[in-house]
C-alpha cells in the first residue's frame, strides 16, 4: 500500500457533489425547490438569519486559513482616515470651498497630507526589514484596505515589492479595495467585529493616524484590550502629538479618575515614520533598526 493510499481521504469531496449536483439535468417539482439545494451552496439558506453564527465562523476562518497559507506570522497594522489627501492630490481643495468654515476644514486636510507621506514611509520600512521567523514573514503591513491612510500603506509595501494585506468592509457606499493591496490579501468583511478581530490577531504593532469614528473605534479597543489583560502590550505610535491632544484629552481621563496615570504609557506620540520604526525595532530588538 502506498503513502497516497494512507494518506487520501476516503470519503468523495465536497467540491465533487458540488459539481455533480450543479451538472444534474433533473427537472422536477423536487429538484427545482430550494430545500433539494446542497446546504452548503444555497445563499439564500446561508443568509437566513438564524445562520449567524455560522457566517461569523465562515469570516473568521477563511482570512485565517488565507493568511497561514500564504507564510504570514504576524503584521504592522496602520489605522487612519479614509478623508486625508496625498500631497498630490491637495491642489484646489482650499480654492474650491465655499464657505469659511469649508476653508478651515479643507486647510486642516490639506496640513495632515503629509501623514500620507509618513505611512507609506513607515511601509516601506518594516516591509524593507524582511524579518522572517519560523518560516512566516513578520510585520507584514496591513490597513483597511481602503483610500488615504490605508493606501499609503499598502502603497508603501509595493514600493519595495512586498505584499501587504487588505481588511475592507461593505459599507453603503462603495469602497472597493485599493489598488496596492495584493490581491490575493484582499478581503472583504460583513462583520465589523470579525474584521477588527483580525486587525489585531496576528497584530504585533499598531501606527494610528489622524482618522474618525472608525480610527477611534480600532483604536480605544485595542488600548481596551490590552489595559484590561486581555492582549499583551505592543507598541502602539499616534501620529500627530497636536491632533491627538486636540481631539483627546488623555490627561482629563486620568485626572478624573477613570483611567489609571499609568495606562497613558500604553501608547507612544510620534510624528515621523522613522521614529515610530525605532520604537518598534527597539521594542523587539530587530537587526533592520
Amino acid at each position: 500500500m502506498t503513502k497516497k493510499d494512507l494518506t487520501e481521504p476516503r470519503f468523495r469531496q465536497a467540491a465533487e457533489d458540488a459539481r455533480t449536483a450543479e451538472a444534474a439535468v433533473h427537472d422536477t417539482p423536487q429538484t427545482q425547490d430550494p430545500a433539494y439545494r446542497l446546504a452548503f451552496g444555497d445563499t439564500d439558506f446561508l443568509l437566513r438569519q438564524e445562520l449567524r453564527p455560522v457566517r461569523f465562523q465562515l469570516e473568521l476562518l477563511k482570512t485565517e486559513m488565507l493568511l497561514e497559507e500564504a507564510g504570514i506570522g504576524s503584521t504592522l497594522v496602520i489605522y487612519g482616515s479614509a478623508r486625508i489627501p496625498s500631497p498630490d492630490k491637495t491642489e484646489g481643495l482650499v480654492e474650491a470651498a465655499r464657505t469659511p468654515e469649508e476653508k478651515t476644514v479643507a486647510e486642516r486636510l490639506v496640513a495632515k497630507a503629509k501623514y500620507y507621506d509618513e505611512a507609506r514611509r513607515l511601509a516601506q520600512l518594516a516591509s524593507e526589514c524582511g524579518v522572517e521567523e519560523d518560516g512566516k514573514r513578520q510585520f507584514v503591513v496591513c490597513s483597511g484596505g481602503g483610500p488615504s491612510i490605508m493606501e499609503a500603506a499598502n502603497r508603501g509595501a509595493a514600493d519595495v515589492g512586498m505584499d501587504s494585506v487588505g481588511l475592507n468592509i461593505v459599507l453603503p457606499h462603495e469602497q472597493a479595495p485599493n489598488r496596492y493591496v495584493t490581491p490575493h490579501l484582499s478581503f472583504q468583511f460583513h462583520y465589523f467585529a470579525l474584521r477588527k478581530m483580525h486587525f489585531l490577531l496576528r497584530a504585533r504593532a499598531v501606527a494610528v493616524f489622524p482618522g474618525g469614528f472608525g480610527t477611534f473605534d480600532e483604536f480605544f479597543e485595542l488600548l481596551t484590550l490590552i489595559q484590561t489583560g486581555k492582549m499583551e502590550a505592543i507598541p502602539i505610535m499616534l501620529f500627530g502629538r497636536e491632533f491627538w491632544n486636540r481631539v483627546v484629552n488623555f490627561e482629563a481621563l486620568a485626572e478624573e479618575g477613570v483611567i489609571s496615570p499609568s495606562n497613558l504609557g500604553l501608547f507612544h506620540f510620534v510624528e515621523t515614520a522613522d521614529e515610530a520604526w525605532e520604537k518598534i525595532s527597539t521594542f523587539y530588538e530587530l537587526p533592520c533598526d
